[in-house]
């Protein structure tokens, strides 16, 4: 009922039958919650008295912090750490997505080797691996190929396993592809099997139904936890050292705190750095969320339609432009 004027239907209503009651409009109240606004006022107040309390401690050495946060021995750092983000993230989802299809396989020894792989590399701690990888090349100097009982053999050098940079991103790589296979398996069973059999139908190939049927509805489930695994390698990074390679960047901030005695505040340039990468990593995430889940994800505020504006009431027992199972 229009507000101006309770007695007569506003245009697009209909009229209440003879007879009936005229009903007031309802005044609703909104809820108070006083006590949320008492705790967000402690939030508040508490962090203010920290940044207070920081701002005066000499113990966090903001003058050093100011000094070293755009050194050109950290930038050169941070551009490390870059790179060994991208090149071990980029092995893993290839490799993740191989592993992927292969727990996906029907043939049982292919599904037993994943499975074997993921359950080694998922249950043993990735500072481990690191550490073992930096003894690889001591274990095997070399790799011999060769058919027994013939003198017929192909011997492959090891040497570069000795370059702690290409060791760190072999180790990193090899822990993400684990992890990747089981979102990119996740993302793939996440599209409904008839999907499939109506590619088939059409007569589409294997790679045309994948391409462009069941991969481009699987990274709506695909990208939000690629982009937190991106994030994550972006820190594990920091546990190169166990290799060991310094040129990372916690490993160039550690090593300048041990001749300049000024631990927490290397601590902090290198926490800034970190933060600045994931923020923008996360700026991407978002939008690559929003790119794939076009038509599909309907519970952003940013994906609904407003209200019909015409007056035009629907049909009843028709869900309207809101409705998740409308059209809008």
């Amino acid at each position: 009922m229009s507000q101006g004027n309770p007695g007569r239907p506003a245009v697009g209503e209909t009229p209440p039958p003879a007879g009936a009651p005229v009903s007031e409009p309802i005044k609703a109240v909104k809820l108070r919650h006083p006590w949320r606004i008492v705790f967000a006022v402690v939030l508040i107040l508490v962090l203010v008295w920290f940044l207070v309390d920081a701002a005066q401690r000499s113990a966090y050495g903001w003058e050093y912090v100011g000094k070293y946060v755009f050194d050109r021995r950290i930038s050169a750092a941070a551009l490390v750490t870059l790179q060994l983000t991208v090149y071990s993230m980029v092995i893993g989802v290839v490799l993740g997505l191989v592993l992927a299809v292969m727990r996906l396989s029907p043939n049982p020894v292919v599904k037993s080797i994943a499975w074997l792989y993921l359950w080694i590399f998922r249950g043993t701690p990735v500072y481990v691996q690191l550490v073992f990888w930096g003894l690889f090349s001591l274990i095997y100097p070399q790799l011999v190929l060769g058919v027994p009982w013939t003198e017929f053999h192909v011997s492959f050098d090891l040497g570069f396993m000795q370059n702690a940079f290409i060791i760190a991103i072999i180790g990193l790589a090899l822990n993400e592809a684990a992890y990747m296979a089981e979102i990119v398996r996740a993302g793939l069973l996440s599209v409904d099997g008839g999907q499939e059999e109506a590619a088939t139908a059409l007569g589409m190939s294997w790679w045309q139904t994948m391409t462009r049927i069941v991969i481009p509805q699987a990274m709506r489930v695909i990208i939000p936890p690629t982009g937190n695994e991106v994030i994550s390698m972006l820190k594990t990074t920091s546990l190169v050292a166990a290799i060991p390679l310094t040129t990372d960047l916690y490993g160039v901030a550690r090593d300048i705190s041990a001749v300049t005695y000024t631990p927490v505040p290397l601590l902090i340039v290198a926490s800034l750095w970190y933060l600045l990468f994931t923020s923008i990593l996360m700026v991407g995430q978002y939008f690559l969320e929003k790119r794939f889940s076009r038509g599909v994800n309907m519970r952003r505020p940013e994906n609904r339609e407003p209200a019909l504006a015409t007056g035009a009431l629907p049909a009843a027992g028709a869900p309207d432009g809101n409705d998740l199972g409308g059209k809008g």
